[in-house]
């Protein structure tokens, strides 16, 4: 689908409804004299960042030290089969 250009007087009178329409998911490109100089589109918030070391004194000893051990080869073989991946 091709992105819909709108001068930018016409895009001013039009804003509210351009708006409603890129908050449905809808991109729209302003131009000045003929030339793209806006995008106009849904707003994604940015991902959340990872915050490590919530955890942190949160866990036993006994926990931490099952995450942190080697897997056993069965387990190994069962995540490498072929057949699981699908």
């Amino acid at each position: 689908m091709k992105t819909k250009q709108f001068n930018l007087a016409e895009a001013k009178a039009k804003l509210s409804h351009l708006v409603d329409r890129a908050a449905r998911g809808e991109f729209f490109v302003i131009a000045k004299a003929g030339l793209p100089v806006a995008k106009l589109g849904p707003f994604q918030a940015a991902p959340k960042k990872i915050k490590f070391g919530v955890l942190t004194g949160r866990l036993s000893k006994r926990t931490l030290a099952e995450l942190e051990a080697p897997l056993d080869q069965e387990t190994i073989n069962l995540m490498n089969d072929s057949a699981l991946i699908g």
